[in-house]
């Protein structure tokens, strides 16, 4: 196992165009952390940087104890699993498991333990002799693991390994990856734009934006309390309500919020609004009218499209289906605790 430091690193193409901005974070021994975030925001960048297939334009990265910033891809003791699998048409998987340690020199009887192992462990002894062409693509991505796993890497890390995957087969992946992960008790790195896999995954969560860190922490931790409205929005499906404003807020009668500044934003949960049928009180935190665009049933639960009087969407769930019709309009509530307040900067003001 392996710490991964990564302190104050930057990264930057032709001089000018900030691709990664200051990034420091620590990584724990065994640690699972996805890296998550828009398209565009740095963290495949920044994965490959920790790889050594990207060069770093500042700060430093340490791998164990020793800084790896001049260190060559295959001396720094990583394993790396790509989305597109990266496998050897040519080859069989057994070849494909045992190329990188026959280059290594690896004794024969090592690497055929290794063999064994992984491929016991990712359940793919029977596909051993066949091509990658002969397997599907669930199967293509646990030889692609296997690959990785061999090696017995100090750090494993994962560059959306599950987006060439369909919605059914990226759900058992990466519980396989998790489970794993878990048994190996290796140091990793996950990649994704998805926040599902990132919050059903991670021990931790590094959610970037625009080549900066907004905030880290448990999935639980980032979705009760959003440092900033980027990851409030972010974190969650469907997203956080958020409105502006910028009187103050009556949560009871009397009873009001102090607020840090004149401008502030207002976050609701979806699963936190609920409608006030006739003859219910008033919620004793936000009380609005909003009338029902659309009502989306999902199962077990029900999503409702709708606008507050302003024009402003606001989307909620409710458990079943909804007695409500299109166009309805409907009270609806959410009590002071279940409320998130951002200040003029969308930044989480009051905890």
């Amino acid at each position: 196992m392996s710490k991964i430091v990564l302190d104050n690193v930057r990264k930057s193409y032709g001089g000018n165009v900030d691709v990664i901005k200051g990034v420091s974070l620590e990584i724990q021994d065994g640690e699972f952390v996805v890296l998550v975030g828009p398209s565009g925001c740095g963290k495949s960048t920044l994965l490959r940087m920790i790889a050594g297939l990207e060069g770093i334009s500042g700060g430093t990265i340490a791998i164990g104890e020793r800084i790896v910033n001049d260190v060559e891809p295959a001396q720094r003791d990583i394993a790396m699993v790509f989305q597109n699998y990266a496998l050897y048409p040519h080859m069989s998987v057994r070849d494909n498991l045992a190329y990188g340690l026959k280059n290594r020199r690896t004794p024969k009887d090592e690497i055929e333990r290794r063999i064994t192992k992984a491929a016991t462990a990712l359940e793919i002894e029977q596909f051993l002799e066949r091509k990658p062409r002969q397997l599907s693509g669930g199967q293509r991505q646990r030889v692609a693991m296997g690959r990785a796993i061999v090696r017995e890497p100090a750090v494993f890390l994962f560059d959306e390994p599950l987006s060439n995957l369909d919605a059914k087969l990226r759900v058992q992946m990466r519980v396989e990856i998790k489970r794993l992960q878990r048994s190996l008790d290796t140091t990793s790195v996950y990649v994704t734009h998805d926040q599902m896999e990132a919050m059903t995954m991670a021990d931790r969560l590094v959610v970037l934006n625009a080549g900066n860190i907004e905030q880290v922490g448990t999935p639980i931790e980032l979705y009760e309390k959003p440092a900033t409205t980027f990851v409030a929005t972010f974190i969650g499906s469907p997203s956080m309500n958020l409105f502006e404003r910028s009187e103050s807020i009556t949560w009871q009668p009397g009873e009001a919020v102090t607020l840090p500044t004149d401008k502030f934003t207002l976050g609701i949960r979806p699963e936190d609004i609920h409608i006030l049928e006739e003859g219910d009180p008033a919620a004793d935190g936000f009380n609005a009218k909003a009338r029902i665009d659309a009502i989306e049933l999902i199962g077990a639960e029900s999503y409702i499209h709708s606008a507050l009087p302003d024009g402003k969407p606001l989307i909620f769930r409710i458990a079943g289906r909804s007695g409500h019709t299109v166009d309805e309009v409907v009270r609806i509530g959410a009590s002071a605790r279940n409320i998130h307040i951002f200040d003029a900067n969308g930044r989480r003001a009051i905890d």
